[in-house]
């Protein structure tokens, strides 16, 4: 009896050091594949979270490519006309991987200022350069993304869609679009505004010319109706008129059928 526990136990003890060693493979090898230790990794299962908003991470992640330097980058996309603005100091990472629609990379900046800077910076050289080769851009929250080598810009947005940028954006001073925001909250709800009283006023005036019309139909109905019922007579001349004014013609009688 004492055997067969000791045999238990130990059955126990293998599998429990074989599900160690075996599970977390993927993850000890995305790891060690890594040049950089990400500052934010996932509670569950030690992935760096920046690698977990990449679209699609769990088909790709053994090809992404996440880092703090731009040599990495350089190795990883090759030389590119934005590289030199990018400033890995701070805490900014990075990180890249191939897809079928182009070359994707997030830049993720500590704060939101320092995001909107390299914005800025980046919307100027892209400016400056041109479309020649293509690099399609866009600022995500806190995430500076890119798509080199992709073939038009219909495919580039639809990879650029996919990326979420999934935490509070909480600004160190003085938001510098809160003016932006609340001009564009007030001409959102004053065009709001002139659109319903708009159609307010043309519903009011159908409203009141369509009463109008059947108002109309139905007291010309009614008329008729009464003077359908009306005898029609003519005093052919027969009747004693006051010519007052001397104007009244005298009807000749002449022609007048007799009683």
């Amino acid at each position: 009896m004492m055997r067969k526990n000791l045999f238990v136990e130990f059955v126990l003890v293998i599998c429990a050091v074989f599900s160690v060693f075996s599970l977390p493979s993927e993850t000890f090898a995305l790891q060690k594949s890594l040049s950089v230790v990400s500052q934010e990794v996932s509670e569950s299962d030690g992935i760096p979270v920046l690698i977990k908003h990449l679209p699609g991470w769990e088909n790709i992640r053994k090809d992404a490519t996440l880092t703090n330097n731009i040599n990495d980058l350089r190795r990883a996309l090759g030389e590119r006309a934005i590289f030199d603005l990018v400033d890995f100091t701070g805490g900014t990472e990075a990180v890249t991987a191939p897809y079928q629609e182009g070359k994707l990379l997030i830049i993720e900046y500590p704060s939101p200022q320092t995001s909107v800077e390299a914005d800025n910076k980046f919307k100027e050289r892209l400016a400056q350069v041109g479309q020649s080769p293509p690099i399609f851009y866009r600022r995500i929250g806190n995430y500076n993304a890119f798509v080199f080598d992709a073939n038009d810009e219909a495919t580039a947005n639809f990879l650029l869609d996919q990326v979420k940028y999934e935490k509070d954006i909480q600004w160190l001073g003085t938001n510098p679009f809160l003016f932006h925001r609340a001009e564009r909250e007030f001409v959102v709800q004053t065009a709001d505004l002139f659109t319903s009283t708009f159609l307010l006023i043309a519903l009011g005036i159908g409203f009141t010319m369509f009463a109008g019309i059947v108002a109309g139909i139905f007291y010309f109905y009614v008329r008729e109706q009464k003077r359908s019922t009306m005898a029609t007579f003519s005093d052919a001349g027969g009747m004693t008129r006051l010519n007052l004014d001397g104007l009244t013609p005298q009807n000749s009688t002449d022609r007048l059928l007799n009683d």
